[in-house]
């Protein structure tokens, strides 16, 4: 099995599927992972196997590292079309998340003013005001929403501590429109062998009323691209998806799919 495990704070840039030319902005340790969710899709490996030993890197080590890389990208290229808060686990678990983004569009706006700042986040955090005030401050504020149902969640998702999905729901839509929600569709099975597919009605429909409750800006869907700590896990086809994506346009939503 094969993992990716992304040095911190800055890595890249490299070409995301979704977002362009990508400068990753990693919060977590460099030497493993940390996250709020265990999921078996996950590129960076279970939890378990991947325990980090090192500290968060601190608010200034992040500012100074990117404030280098922006500076050589200006002197070399490649122009960044995104600054990505992602790397290994949940980049809102940083206790100075909502300093950094700050420190974050600073250098943007000194920089490379048109390139927008993303955060890719589960979402567990976003109950916690600093979390949801600084999320606001960005361009790309994109949640992941894979499913409504709690089983499907605990199974799946595998939430560190408590979890309401009802909650989270209500939060985002709090944000009135400021969000993106990313959503991972797949087929195949789970370590004990249970269906992982959630790409049927009975998961669509109920995930897409919850949809048009948030009124995102914008709906991300996607299916597993690289390899994953579960084996058994499969790509949902590209008919799939596109059903999927054509229910979210007729929503009056607009959606893209990563395939």
């Amino acid at each position: 099995m094969s993992t990716v495990i992304y040095p911190s704070p800055i890595f890249g840039p490299i070409h995301s599927r979704r977002l362009g030319v990508s400068l990753g902005i990693n919060l977590l340790p460099g030497d493993g992972k940390i996250c709020s969710f265990d999921c078996p899709y996950c590129e960076c490996g279970l939890d378990c196997e991947h325990p980090s030993h090192q500290r968060y890197p601190s608010r200034k080590e992040v500012r100074e590292a990117l404030e280098a890389r922006l500076q050589t990208m200006l002197r070399e290229g490649p122009k960044p079309d995104v600054l990505t808060f992602a790397g290994n686990g949940e980049p809102t678990c940083h206790p100075r998340f909502p300093e950094i983004i700050d420190d974050t569009i600073a250098l943007r706006d000194t920089y490379f003013p048109e390139a927008q700042v993303s955060v890719l986040s589960n979402a567990t955090q976003i109950l916690r005001q600093s979390v949801f005030d600084a999320l606001m401050r960005v361009d790309n504020n994109i949640l992941k929403l894979d499913t409504i149902s709690p089983a499907y969640i605990q199974r799946i998702n595998r939430p560190a501590g408590r979890y309401n999905v009802d909650a989270l729901i209500r939060r985002m839509k709090e944000f009135q429109g400021h969000c993106i929600i990313q959503t991972m569709f797949m087929k195949g099975t789970d370590f004990q062998g249970v269906s992982v597919d959630n790409t049927g009605n009975e998961f669509v429909l109920p995930w897409l009323d919850a949809v048009k409750e948030i009124a995102p800006q914008k709906v991300m869907i996607y299916t597993i691209d690289r390899e994953t700590p579960c084996p058994t896990l499969q790509k949902a086809s590209h008919e799939e998806l596109d059903r999927i994506k054509a229910l979210i346009e007729a929503c009056g939503i607009e959606a893209s799919a990563s395939y």
